[in-house]
């Protein structure tokens, strides 16, 4: 059997969590104090997921950059991948919060999607 330490991120409280591994399968998991514990030690050592933030350039606004994110997580080995194919996105000003950037980015199904209002330059 294999322990594995993590501190759990879903809310403040940060429990310290120790997930017992057999064969590379989830046997136990102690020391988290809701169900959320559990459920994000699981999927951070069988399935680990990331949501992505970053900038794209906008042409012609009142602000040179708008910010973005993933509309949902993306597996953890993918976000090298997704930041690469942001760093060369320039949108025509204006941006409006929600609009889609980049569909589909590297085929996980997730959108690029704004999270700021850039307007157009007057």
């Amino acid at each position: 059997m294999e322990e594995k330490n993590l501190i759990c991120i879903n809310c403040p409280l940060g429990c310290p969590l120790t997930v017992t591994l057999e064969g590379g399968e989830v046997k136990a998991v102690t020391g988290n104090t809701c169900p959320r514990g559990e459920a994000y030690a699981r999927k951070e050592l069988t399935n680990p997921t990331r949501i992505v933030t970053s900038t794209v350039k906008v042409k012609g606004g009142m602000l040179a950059m708008a910010s973005v994110k993933t509309a949902g997580d993306i597996p953890k080995g993918k976000i090298f991948d997704c930041v690469k194919a942001i760093q060369d996105i320039e949108l025509p000003a204006p941006v409006t919060i929600g609009q889609v950037v980049l569909p589909d980015v590297c085929d996980t199904g997730v959108d690029i999607v704004a999270t700021k209002n850039v307007p157009a330059r007057g």
